[in-house]
């Protein structure tokens, strides 16, 4: 794998000292606070608050190992279907993050942002999350984004309809539509793509996130369920993903015949 750091230009966001193959975006598909809670014995939204504790020890790691980027899948549009009772106590639980988290993200320097469509939240709750951003907008470090009632089809589908109104406003035209404008208008546009995506719970698919982000993200899946998620379990991503090849389409190194070395 060859980066930007390894051909003499530094990586934003990330220290000199920090070795130059970890990703710079890592995004989480937290899964199995469900069954978590099913062989504890407990209710349902138990697991998801032992999740909040599992979300708070990944990013530490995370600022531990100074990565550039950490994306969290926190709650899905389709997570609208579930019991309205849960829906309630893990939106309730959201903005009880939100207001405690607050000092720890400032005196670490991590700078949160929360993506999705959030018109469809309460009032409160969507003051509470432009409050959080604001709070947090000058922080230099760790770019924490947490995805709530986001689903990749709808960014997508929100980025066109951006697209169409700049060609409906004779901003562009079609011919100058283009992978890069509507990329622009994507959530998460002013980062790096996607480099490793993890899922928990023993799931193998993606669940609708990030579908253009992660085009050439590389995967991790482990059977732990998300509130038994540490470090170590982190670093064996990261180890995963350093040892891997990233062509981005084109031909490997090791795919290569000797003639052609």
């Amino acid at each position: 794998m060859v980066s930007s750091t390894e051909q003499g230009q530094a990586l934003p966001g990330i220290s000199p000292s920090v070795p130059v193959h970890l990703p710079r975006h890592v995004a989480i598909i937290m899964d199995g606070n469900g069954r978590w809670a099913k062989r504890q014995g407990k209710s349902r939204i138990a697991g998801h608050r032992a999740g909040i504790k599992a979300v708070h020890r990944a990013i530490r790691f995370a600022i531990d190992q100074g990565l550039m980027a950490l994306t969290l899948y926190a709650f899905s549009r389709e997570n609208w279907q579930r019991p309205d009772q849960e829906v309630t106590a893990l939106l309730a639980l959201f903005f009880q993050v939100l207001e405690s988290q607050l000092v720890y993200l400032n005196r670490y320097n991590v700078r949160l942002q929360i993506i999705g469509d959030t018109q469809a939240f309460s009032p409160s709750l969507q003051a509470q999350i432009k409050r959080a951003e604001a709070a947090t907008a000058d922080k230099q470090g760790l770019r924490l984004t947490v995805a709530a009632n986001y689903s990749g089809r709808w960014d997508i589908v929100q980025a066109v309809n951006r697209v169409a109104q700049r060609v409906q406003q004779g901003v562009c035209s079609l011919e100058q539509i283009d992978e890069p404008l509507v990329a622009s208008h994507l959530c998460l546009s002013d980062l790096p793509a996607v480099d490793l995506v993890i899922r928990t719970s023993g799931e193998y698919r993606l669940s609708n996130f990030l579908l253009w982000q992660m085009a050439y993200a590389e995967l991790y899946f482990t059977d732990q369920l998300w509130p038994d998620f540490d470090g170590q379990t982190f670093q064996l991503a990261l180890e995963a993903f350093m040892q891997r090849e990233r062509r981005f389409g084109t031909v490997g190194a090791n795919d290569l015949c000797p003639m052609e070395h």
